[in-house]
């Protein structure tokens, strides 16, 4: 199968340009109504799907909407919008209007520019006699910043519960930007991965869309669905997102050339990407890919000089084929030297090469105190006992919390040097493997060029992940254990997590995770059975990462749950760059 090409990431976001248009500023005031006639057509018009804001620069900023017509076949609709300094829209500064259509699935975004730096925006549209929603947005700042603040979300499975989170964080203050680290759909259809509770929590498929996503008008239906989601139409309103996919926009564990998702019978595999991306590009507030931009999904923002945001795609432009245990275990046992060879090899590419001379450029022009990267899977090294893994591959057949304790145990002994310990009983702990080989444990050389560079370049380097469904935090070090930075993981919005491997009861759980935790010798915070989001600040002092939880993603009612919250911080020079020791809950 040929590779996923600059040409074809330039076709699918192409084809989502023609919804784009520039404001550059007024272009004739406009009523709270229509100077056109009420029209029956008009009246049939709504804005069902919310508005969102993303990609902010000092300067401009994407607005996004799509209005819904009754008729599913109508023709072009004219769509106005008006963006201000203040919520009244007293103070107007951007309006005009464009047509969009089924072409382009109804979506219109708009490039408003001429903006200044960290201001803050209120953003609206009207199609016939109908208002949207109000946004809220604010530009990029240029100079003397002294707070950043991201809100990090990932792994938002519609029928698997309820968008708490979404909700919650559109609660936070002062947030400067949401990052949405990937799998902002699901591709499964009914009966597939965390469907289960979904007619009880009245979040089924619609009947149109209820199979696996394949072709444009599936996955375009899908996104529909998701956004008519109150919760996660607050959070678009609040605030601008920066948003880069993972494989579920496409279909599980994604590669450049395929997926574990994508089998015999489901039709071209690069139609289907270019299908989904497509519809991506539609509906996320992203700029596309265009003939005059050298980059694709992956860009950077700066926010003053204090933080450069790196925004990686790990999934689509350069992946290689995820390895698997299986092809290294035979009847006469596990081939490690030849296992080791490939997840080491330098020809492995999780980024591909285009992308890695890029980020390598970004990291060097850039001034900014901290470097941030954001992007999908884990990059800490989450090496487990060979052990372990087997069990957790088949949690039925094993004791896994006796496992667990033993382990525990054996470590403790280990660390203390205990000279009554066997051979046996040290290779227990000592025999490691990677727990995900679809993470950067399954691609190591390149990471290492990363870490490599990060440390020659005396950077201060902060990895923001998602993808696990679980929230993480590792000190990130090179293979000789220099360090070079921290790494803070989401928790999911919904989809299940360790939990759902684990099999242990709800109040076993703090006492896994700190086993979990032990035994992983980079790991310092693991959080495996709740939802939530991630709350990041940055100040010329610091880099803090707040997770919050929600009590349930399975019920209406919920709360927020302060008890299992957490604080962790770093701070900047080449004598820290680790995580700070003293967790502070609440």
């Amino acid at each position: 199968m040929a590779g996923f090409t600059r040409r074809d990431f330039l076709r699918a976001s192409g084809l989502a340009l023609g919804g784009i248009v520039v404001s550059t500023g007024l272009q004739g005031c406009l009523s709270s109504g229509s100077s056109s006639s009420p029209s029956a057509e008009n009246r049939s018009l709504a804005f069902e799907h919310g508005v969102a804001s993303g990609d902010p620069l000092a300067d401009r900023i994407m607005v996004w909407t799509r209005v819904t017509p009754k008729d599913a076949n109508a023709a072009n609709v004219e769509v106005s919008w008006e963006v201000a300094s203040d919520a009244a829209f007293t103070q107007l500064l951007h309006s005009g209007s464009a047509s969009t259509g089924p072409e382009r699935d109804y979506t219109l975004k708009v490039d408003v520019q001429n903006l200044l730096p960290g201001e803050t925006y209120f953003y609206r549209f009207k199609a016939g006699n109908t208002v949207s929603a109000t946004g809220k947005m604010k530009t990029l700042p240029s100079a003397g910043v002294q707070q950043v603040r991201f809100a990090v979300m990932s792994c938002a499975n519609f029928p698997a519960g309820y968008f708490h989170a979404y909700a919650e964080a559109a609660r936070e203050s002062e947030l400067d930007a949401v990052l949405h680290l990937g799998d902002y759909i699901y591709e499964y259809g009914t009966g597939g991965y965390a469907t289960e509770d979904a007619a009880a929590l009245g979040r089924s498929l619609s009947s149109d869309n209820n199979t696996e996503l394949l072709n444009l008008s599936d996955y375009r239906k899908r996104y529909a669905l998701y956004r008519t989601d109150t919760d996660l139409q607050s959070l678009h309103a609040a605030a601008p997102f920066i948003a880069v996919w993972d494989d579920h926009e496409v279909a599980n564990d994604t590669w450049k050339d395929g997926a574990e998702n994508h089998n015999e019978g489901e039709g071209d595999f690069t139609e289907r990407k270019l299908a989904a991306l497509q519809a991506y590009f539609e509906w996320l507030p992203v700029r596309p890919a265009s003939a005059d931009d050298e980059l694709t999904i992956y860009r950077s923002f700066d926010f003053g000089d204090l933080v450069s945001l790196h925004m990686l795609d790990t999934r689509i432009i350069g992946r290689d084929e995820q390895l698997d245990y299986a092809d290294y275990t035979s009847q006469s046992g596990f081939d490690a030297v030849g296992f080791t060879a490939d997840v080491s090899s330098s020809s492995r590419s999780l980024l591909g090469q285009t992308q890695m001379n890029w980020l390598q450029t970004q990291l060097a022009v850039s001034t900014a105190t901290w470097q941030v990267l954001g992007q999908q899977v884990l990059m800490g090294r989450m090496l487990l006992p060979a052990e372990m893994l087997t069990a957790l591959s088949n949690p039925a057949a094993a004791d896994l919390g006796t496992l667990l304790g033993e382990l525990v145990q054996l470590k403790i002994r280990v660390q203390q040097k205990d000279p009554s310990l066997t051979s046996e009983e040290i290779a227990r702990i000592t025999t490691v493997i990677p727990y995900n080989l679809d993470a950067w444990d399954g691609y190591v050389y390149e990471r290492e060029v990363i870490f490599g560079l990060a440390r020659s370049l005396d950077k201060n380097l902060v990895v923001l992940a998602g993808d696990t469904h679980n929230a993480w935090a590792n000190n990130l070090k090179t293979q000789d254990g220099e360090a070079v930075g921290v790494e803070f993981a989401t928790a999911g919005i919904t989809s299940p997590g360790l939990e759902s491997y684990l099999g242990l009861p709800a109040e076993a759980m703090p006492q896994a995770e700190q086993a979990i935790t032990l035994l992983v010798d980079e790991l310092k915070y693991l959080n495996a059975n709740q939802r939530g989001y991630l709350l990041v600040t940055f100040t010329p002092d610091e880099a803090t990462a707040d997770w919050r939880y929600v009590s349930t993603v399975k019920a209406r009612d919920y709360t927020v749950d302060a008890a299992r919250g957490l604080t962790l911080s770093t701070l900047p020079g080449s004598a820290n760059r680790t995580l700070i020791e003293d967790m502070v809950i609440g």
